[in-house]
């Protein structure tokens, strides 16, 4: 992280954390993974699917430890940090496979402990012990991550930006009605609360707009405006970016004196002890995105999830340490980011996805490629809801994928009831990833893909011989899990 964005008494917190879990390390090997992700990418999902196939021995031939039959098993344990919720893995896995319903989103952080019990590929290391890795999974939404650049703007940089992109040809339409309030506000007159409440209203609804599907934006900070938790009503969150600030300083107890001092709050009380305490901590990261949804949303919707990833990437904590470094000061030095839903598209188009997913990352993965971090980019689905078949359509055989639609999907004119499977021609991903990144025609955006986007019910799970439920289908989860963690189970 850089130093403009944390001070010496931050980082002087950090080395303490860090040593702690260093000390703890010794008795107990640990790696603290993150998991987030954008605009509904899946993260509950992938972490109920990564624990249910740990936990139940499923299918993972691309990761090494389970295919070579050294995964000795894995338990659930209680995890480390009393104050910071559980994730409620039980729950999550019983609403997939008994009710076949997606769990609902990350709204706060959450965290679970799963201990790995595994054989050393070494014959030397087998010799003294088994192996043991506990898995620390740190859930977090994607919004408040996006919060963490804030912590290097000050009030006036946080408002010319915000006010920069609001303006931008994806948002006018729904940035005009806080952009008109704010132009008639004169920043240094005295400060009013029923001002700062209607500007932060105004404000947050124009969040709320920029994410729903037909939009699919990603940059949308701060992040606790549109889940607030138990800070919603707090001054902390009440506060707005005014566009247009005059040059001179802002007068004692002038509105923007106001907005200025909250803003400090917002970071002070909420993005900085977030970094200190998770952010900082993590060993490996993943990222999630519905690149799909960006793309069906058009040109803008994708750039802005360039402009996300770019703004995430780079404040993280990269790299690989040295012995000492390492002791006071953690490092990230794999994110992996995944592209999810790939089971919404037939394999064909699987490569596609992922070029177009490499194409989004490959600016941020420029900014921080030089401190060693590597970062992997994957299509993935956690839970497969669909299967591959082909159909005849006009004398063409076309691949389709088959599945049960969620109720109100509809394709066209046609309206699904969430009992019928069906199968779907899925469309293709365009060759060329560019595409999405050039206007055409003279400044007119680019096309979105003719792809049909409709959201599957989870898949049926099956019974063993001896009545026990098998794993969770899943596309490459193997592969993510061989990345994240195969070199700690060697």
């Amino acid at each position: 992280m850089s130093s403009s964005i944390t001070t010496l008494a931050d980082e002087a917190l950090i080395a303490f954390d860090t040593l702690t879990d260093r000390a703890s390390n010794l008795i107990e090997p640990t790696l603290r993974l993150g998991v987030t992700g954008l605009s509904r990418a899946g993260k509950t999902v992938f972490i109920t699917s990564l624990v249910h196939n740990l936990l139940h021995g499923g299918r993972l031939p691309m990761f090494q430890a389970s295919h070579s039959g050294r995964l000795a098993g894995a338990t659930l344990e209680p995890q480390p940090d009393d104050a910071v919720p559980r994730f409620q893995y039980e729950d999550h896995a019983a609403r997939l496979i008994e009710e076949r319903l997606w769990p609902d989103s990350t709204r706060a952080i959450s965290e679970l402990r799963l201990v790995i019990e595994y054989e050393s590929a070494s014959g030397w290391n087998r010799f003294f012990s088994g192996g043991r890795l506990c898995l620390d999974i740190v859930d977090y939404p994607g919004e408040w991550l996006l919060d963490l650049p804030l912590l290097g703007q000050d009030f006036a940089a946080f408002s010319l930006n915000a006010a920069s992109l609001a303006r931008s040809s994806a948002r006018l339409d729904l940035a005009t009605p806080w952009l008109d309030r704010a132009g008639t506000i004169d920043p240094h007159k005295p400060a009013n609360e029923g001002d700062a409440r209607e500007l932060a209203r105004l404000y947050t609804d124009y969040l709320r707009a920029c994410k729903r599907d037909e939009r699919a934006l990603s940059t949308l900070p701060p992040g606790r405006f549109l889940m607030p938790g138990d800070l919603d009503g707090s001054p902390a969150l009440t506060f707005a970016p005014l566009p247009n600030l005059p040059d001179t300083p802002a007068p004692k107890g002038s509105l923007q004196a106001m907005m200025e001092r909250r803003f400090e709050s917002y970071k002070s009380v909420v993005v900085k002890p977030f970094f200190r305490e998770h952010v900082a901590r993590l060993d490996r990261q993943i990222v999630l995105i519905d690149a799909m949804q960006a793309m069906n949303a058009g040109r803008e919707a994708v750039i802005d999830l360039e402009r996300a990833l770019s703004d995430v990437l780079s404040c993280f904590r990269p790299g690989r340490g040295n012995l000492l470094t390492s002791l006071v000061s953690r490092r990230i030095d794999k994110v992996l980011i995944a592209a999810t839903k790939a089971d919404h598209l037939h394999h064909e188009s699987h490569d596609r996805l992922e070029a177009i997913a490499r194409r989004i990352v490959d600016r941020a993965s420029k900014d921080i490629g030089s401190s060693g971090a590597h970062i992997e980019v994957l299509a993935l689905a956690a839970v497969r809801a669909t299967r591959e078949a082909t159909a005849r359509q006009d004398g063409e055989t076309l691949p389709v994928i088959v599945g049960i639609p969620l109720e109100g999907e509809k394709i066209g004119t046609e309206s699904f009831d969430g009992n019928r499977k069906t199968a779907i021609f899925p469309g293709d991903l365009p060759l060329n990833p560019d595409s999405f990144f050039k206007a055409v025609d003279s400044g007119s955006q680019a096309m979105p893909p003719d792809i049909n986007i409709v959201r599957f019910r989870p898949p049926m799970i099956e019974l063993s011989d001896s009545g026990v439920k098998l794993s969770l289908p899943h596309i490459r989860l193997d592969r993510a899990l061989e990345y994240l963690l195969g070199d700690r189970l060697a």
